[in-house]
Protein backbone atom coordinates (compact mmCIF):
# COMPACT_ATOMS: atom_id res chain seq x y z
CA UNK A 1 0.00 0.00 0.00
CA UNK A 2 0.94 3.54 -0.79
CA UNK A 3 0.18 6.81 0.87
CA UNK A 4 -0.29 9.98 -1.27
CA UNK A 5 -1.48 13.91 -0.91
CA UNK A 6 -3.93 15.27 -3.65
CA UNK A 7 -4.37 18.72 -3.70
CA UNK A 8 -7.86 20.47 -5.37
CA UNK A 9 -8.31 24.22 -5.24
CA UNK A 10 -12.12 24.35 -3.24
CA UNK A 11 -13.17 26.38 -5.62
CA UNK A 12 -12.90 23.74 -7.97
CA UNK A 13 -13.82 20.63 -6.11
CA UNK A 14 -13.90 21.25 -2.54
CA UNK A 15 -14.04 18.76 0.76
CA UNK A 16 -17.81 19.81 0.89
CA UNK A 17 -18.01 18.38 -3.10
CA UNK A 18 -16.20 15.49 -1.58
CA UNK A 19 -18.79 15.08 0.89
CA UNK A 20 -22.06 15.60 -1.08
CA UNK A 21 -20.40 13.09 -4.03
CA UNK A 22 -18.73 10.39 -1.81
CA UNK A 23 -16.06 9.40 -4.66
CA UNK A 24 -14.97 11.36 -7.67
CA UNK A 25 -12.68 11.11 -10.75
CA UNK A 26 -9.39 12.80 -10.62
CA UNK A 27 -9.25 13.94 -14.09
CA UNK A 28 -7.81 17.56 -15.66
CA UNK A 29 -4.21 16.22 -14.21
CA UNK A 30 -1.68 17.69 -17.03
CA UNK A 31 1.75 17.33 -15.26
CA UNK A 32 3.38 14.10 -16.64
CA UNK A 33 4.81 13.49 -13.00
CA UNK A 34 1.43 13.54 -11.39
CA UNK A 35 -0.41 11.37 -14.29
CA UNK A 36 2.47 9.16 -14.18
CA UNK A 37 1.95 8.45 -10.25
CA UNK A 38 -2.18 7.66 -11.02
CA UNK A 39 -1.68 5.65 -14.13
CA UNK A 40 1.63 3.84 -12.92
CA UNK A 41 1.50 3.40 -8.82
CA UNK A 42 -1.62 3.80 -7.29
CA UNK A 43 -3.30 0.97 -6.70
CA UNK A 44 -6.86 0.24 -4.89
CA UNK A 45 -6.44 1.13 -1.38
CA UNK A 46 -4.06 3.24 -1.52
CA UNK A 47 -4.30 5.94 1.00
CA UNK A 48 -4.85 9.64 -0.09
CA UNK A 49 -4.80 12.90 2.55
CA UNK A 50 -7.19 15.42 0.14
CA UNK A 51 -5.50 18.89 0.18
CA UNK A 52 -7.14 22.10 -0.52
CA UNK A 53 -5.07 24.71 -1.90
CA UNK A 54 -4.49 27.84 -3.56
CA UNK A 55 -6.79 29.40 -1.01
CA UNK A 56 -6.72 31.63 2.37
CA UNK A 57 -5.84 28.45 4.10
CA UNK A 58 -4.17 25.62 2.25
CA UNK A 59 -3.98 21.98 4.14
CA UNK A 60 -5.16 19.14 4.69
CA UNK A 61 -9.22 18.59 4.95
CA UNK A 62 -10.06 14.76 4.46
CA UNK A 63 -8.77 11.35 4.29
CA UNK A 64 -9.49 9.50 1.05
CA UNK A 65 -8.81 6.28 -0.78
CA UNK A 66 -7.85 5.33 -4.04
CA UNK A 67 -11.44 3.09 -5.08
CA UNK A 68 -11.15 2.50 -8.83
CA UNK A 69 -7.84 2.08 -10.99
CA UNK A 70 -6.00 4.39 -13.40
CA UNK A 71 -8.00 4.58 -16.81
CA UNK A 72 -8.02 7.17 -19.34
CA UNK A 73 -9.39 11.06 -18.79
CA UNK A 74 -12.58 11.40 -20.69
CA UNK A 75 -11.46 15.21 -20.52
CA UNK A 76 -8.95 14.99 -23.00
CA UNK A 77 -10.93 14.00 -25.78
CA UNK A 78 -13.46 16.70 -24.96
CA UNK A 79 -12.78 19.40 -27.40
CA UNK A 80 -15.40 22.30 -25.55
CA UNK A 81 -13.49 21.42 -22.37
CA UNK A 82 -10.69 23.22 -20.11
CA UNK A 83 -8.59 19.67 -20.37
CA UNK A 84 -8.94 18.91 -23.83
CA UNK A 85 -5.51 17.48 -25.93
CA UNK A 86 -5.42 17.63 -29.44
CA UNK A 87 -2.89 14.95 -29.63
CA UNK A 88 -4.93 12.48 -27.96
CA UNK A 89 -6.75 10.01 -29.20
CA UNK A 90 -8.58 6.87 -27.78
CA UNK A 91 -6.55 4.52 -29.15
CA UNK A 92 -3.44 6.14 -27.79
CA UNK A 93 -4.58 8.74 -24.59
CA UNK A 94 -2.07 10.81 -22.78
CA UNK A 95 -3.90 11.50 -19.80
CA UNK A 96 -5.20 9.14 -16.93
CA UNK A 97 -7.60 9.64 -14.08
CA UNK A 98 -7.97 7.15 -10.69
CA UNK A 99 -11.20 7.50 -8.81
CA UNK A 100 -10.90 8.22 -5.33
CA UNK A 101 -13.33 7.58 -2.39
CA UNK A 102 -14.03 10.24 0.72
CA UNK A 103 -13.21 7.79 3.95
CA UNK A 104 -13.72 11.17 6.11
CA UNK A 105 -13.63 15.08 6.62
CA UNK A 106 -11.14 16.06 8.73
CA UNK A 107 -10.25 19.02 10.92
CA UNK A 108 -8.40 21.72 8.31
CA UNK A 109 -5.00 20.66 9.29
CA UNK A 110 -3.32 23.85 7.59
CA UNK A 111 0.18 24.23 5.84
CA UNK A 112 1.43 26.29 8.88
CA UNK A 113 0.70 23.20 10.96
CA UNK A 114 2.27 21.14 8.88
CA UNK A 115 5.75 22.83 8.76
CA UNK A 116 5.36 23.27 12.38
CA UNK A 117 6.35 19.77 12.98
CA UNK A 118 9.60 18.27 12.30
CA UNK A 119 8.72 15.10 11.65
CA UNK A 120 7.40 16.60 8.70
CA UNK A 121 10.63 18.20 7.34
CA UNK A 122 10.71 16.10 4.56
CA UNK A 123 7.78 15.67 3.25
CA UNK A 124 7.57 16.64 -0.52
CA UNK A 125 4.72 19.22 0.09
CA UNK A 126 6.56 21.42 2.36
CA UNK A 127 9.65 21.60 -0.09
CA UNK A 128 10.07 24.58 -1.75
CA UNK A 129 9.55 25.14 -5.56
CA UNK A 130 6.52 22.31 -5.29
CA UNK A 131 3.64 22.49 -7.16
CA UNK A 132 2.35 19.13 -8.31
CA UNK A 133 -1.09 18.06 -7.67
CA UNK A 134 0.01 15.07 -6.26
CA UNK A 135 2.85 13.84 -4.38
CA UNK A 136 3.79 10.44 -2.66
CA UNK A 137 3.55 10.45 1.56
CA UNK A 138 6.25 8.52 3.29
CA UNK A 139 4.19 5.95 5.53
CA UNK A 140 5.26 7.31 8.81
CA UNK A 141 4.63 10.64 7.46
CA UNK A 142 1.06 9.71 6.77
CA UNK A 143 0.72 7.74 10.48
CA UNK A 144 1.94 10.86 12.05
CA UNK A 145 -0.64 13.05 10.07
CA UNK A 146 -3.64 10.29 10.99
CA UNK A 147 -1.98 10.85 14.98
CA UNK A 148 -2.61 14.74 15.18
CA UNK A 149 -5.97 15.32 12.77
Amino acid sequence: MRYWLMKSEPSEYSIDDFVRDGSTPWFGVRNYQARNFMRDQMKVGDKVLFYHSSCAEPGITGLAEVSVPAYPDASQFDADGDYFDPKATPETPRWFNVEVRLVKKTRLMPLAELRSYPELATMRILQRGNRLSITPVDPAEYAFILKKL
